[in-house]
């Protein structure tokens, strides 16, 4: 597949940053805000240790959020900045219990900063521990599960950065990167074949996809100089026999098979030989994974 960053582990600091900046914009009125319950009730000089723990089992990502964000919160406070020790990586399984970090100072820059740090790291830690599940399934079988544009807005980056950390796949990162020819750009070019080659001819340095929900289809696209097929809504034994014909012609076809799938039907998807199944599961309905900050004596 020629989309972009579909291996690369590497964290999106800079998407990280702005998001954060906006989560503590949002929890503090501003960007000159306060938390009024931490500065009525903690004392500006008391310091505290605490852990970010695990209250469930699952694979952590975003990990370099913490520490982003408490640096941001005590240049906001004018505090020193929290100490950390950072006990897990991108991509690491946990179980419940488990601490995830450590860290130590000021309690003002401790208890402003916790949610907007659980907010991002148990929304990123959820899509990878959905998405660690689909690659479990998967392992052995030849195919990945890759994700989607279904992403939550503003988010992208980080979502699929929790893709990636929990064993999936980015497909691509927006409509500039990789070309989807879909059924409306079919009937407003005229034709499949029309499409085709208009994208071909302004872009040609793009690659494209041909979605297709027949195995004609699916042959036709073929034909028009396709090399990576989306195959929507098919059935098994529809996606079998697409795969069996496409692959009959002698050409180095990708297929990926997408469209209510589910972690039960995977296996059965995989074994058609296609050679990525698509999930937008993955990013618009994994559920969070729980953690939470604890301050300790």
């Amino acid at each position: 597949m020629s989309s972009p960053s579909s291996s690369d582990l590497a964290f999106p600091t800079e998407d990280a940053r702005r998001v954060i900046t906006g989560a503590l914009d949002e929890d503090l009125g501003g960007p000159d805000g306060v938390d009024v319950t931490t500065t009525a009730t903690i004392p500006e000089s008391q310091a505290t240790r605490a852990a970010i723990v695990a209250r469930e089992d699952g694979v952590v990502a975003g990990v370099d959020v913490i520490a982003l964000t408490f640096d941001e919160v005590a240049r906001r406070l004018g505090a020193d900045p929290i100490a950390l020790a950072v006990k897990m990586v991108d991509g690491d399984r946990v179980v419940r219990g488990d601490v995830i970090a450590e860290l130590s100072g000021s309690t003002r820059v401790t208890l402003t900063g916790e949610r907007t740090v659980l907010n991002v790291l148990c929304r990123l830690s959820g899509i990878a521990t959905h998405t660690r599940r689909w690659a479990d399934v998967l392992e052995g079988s030849g195919a990945t599960v890759l994700d989607t544009r279904k992403t939550t807005p503003g988010l992208r980056a980080l979502e699929k950065f929790a893709v990636r950390a929990g064993g999936g796949t980015n497909k691509r990162m927006g409509l500039h990167d990789v070309a989807m020819i879909k059924d409306n750009h079919k009937l407003a070019a005229g034709s499949l074949g029309a499409a085709y080659a208009a994208v071909r001819q302004q872009f040609p340095e793009v690659p494209v996809q041909v979605e297709v929900t027949t195995t004609e289809e699916a042959l036709e696209s073929v034909k028009a100089g396709a090399r990576f097929l989306l195959c929507d809504n098919m059935s098994t034994q529809l996606l079998r026999a697409t795969v069996e014909a496409v692959r009959a012609t002698g050409e180095s076809v990708e297929l990926e098979a997408t469209g209510g799938l589910t972690l039960e039907v995977a296996a059965d998807y995989a074994a058609t030989g296609v050679d990525y199944l698509s999930v937008g599961g993955l990013t618009h309905s994994s559920p969070i994974l729980d953690l939470a900050l604890d301050l300790r004596p």
